[in-house]
């Protein structure tokens, strides 16, 4: 590991697909002449859709932790998420095996257990943080009401304030939504008085009333930003978080071998 490596963390709810958005823009850069490799954070992943070059799992494995510490799915989770960072040395050697433009890091299915854990803002700290970016992956889905996507962008700005690091929110799996939809969703990134008259449009209830006074903070503390809409399966947007990363640690330059 040099420090000219840049880390891009996808980051996202459990199937906001950052797996195979991970695979697929490991595709990508070979596609175009550079090189990345991925890093599989997931110790509890049963199958990945591609095929990482530094696997934690080598190291660490659920299902043998809660055979060894006699604890619960859930136990041994939180359990795996601070070995993670106790075994980071080997991961370290493991990189430095590697010279990439990119180190694409695939974390763990469930997002607190890297966001809001210690032991995930270790990980980051000690892998290059001042060439680090987050992919926060939104979940197409859930932000389709207005109130689910103020939950998502409060997620995003909660992931921001604890990591400390720049960011890029991607909208994800955006293949699947019909273009009416996803042209409302894109809409409410940008103008944020929009999504507030969305949200007051809404059936009144309590979770209407937080979510007005939640996308109010969010407008006023500048966390809504443009969306880039992705798809791991069609590779849609996935040239614009290259350019995203390219932008914010070199200028803008495109280093692609087309």
């Amino acid at each position: 590991m040099t420090k000219d490596n840049t880390f891009l963390y996808f980051i996202g709810t459990a199937g906001s697909g950052k797996s195979r958005l991970t695979g697929s823009m490991k595709t990508w850069y070979t596609q175009h002449g550079l090189d990345a490799i991925t890093v599989n954070l997931d110790p509890g992943a049963e199958k990945l859709p591609y095929e990482p070059d530094i696997d934690v799992r080598e190291w660490i494995r659920i299902s043998e932790v809660m055979e060894e510490y006699g604890l619960g799915p859930n136990g041994a989770q939180i359990a795996c998420a601070d070995m993670v960072a106790f075994n980071l040395n080997e991961i370290k050697e493991r990189l430095e095996e590697y010279k990439a433009d990119a180190v694409l890091v695939d974390t763990p299915g469930q997002l607190e257990l890297f966001v809001f854990r210690e032991s995930g803002k270790f990980i980051v700290e000690s892998l290059n943080p001042e060439r680090s970016l987050v992919a926060y992956l939104m979940d197409p889905f859930l932000a389709r009401t207005a109130s689910g996507f103020v939950s998502q962008m409060m997620l995003s700005a909660t992931t921001r304030f604890r990591l400390m690091l720049p960011m890029a929110n991607i909208l994800s799996k955006s293949d699947l939504l019909k273009e009416s939809e996803l042209g409302t969703i894109l809409n409410w990134s940008a103008e944020p008085d929009l999504l507030c008259d969305a949200v007051m449009d809404e059936e009144p209830s309590m979770q209407r009333e937080f979510s007005i006074d939640t996308a109010r903070l969010l407008s006023e503390i500048g966390a809504q930003s443009r969306l880039i809409t992705a798809s791991a399966e069609t590779m849609k947007g996935l040239e614009d978080i290259y350019v995203h990363l390219q932008n914010q640690f070199a200028g803008g330059e495109d280093v692609r071998s087309d």
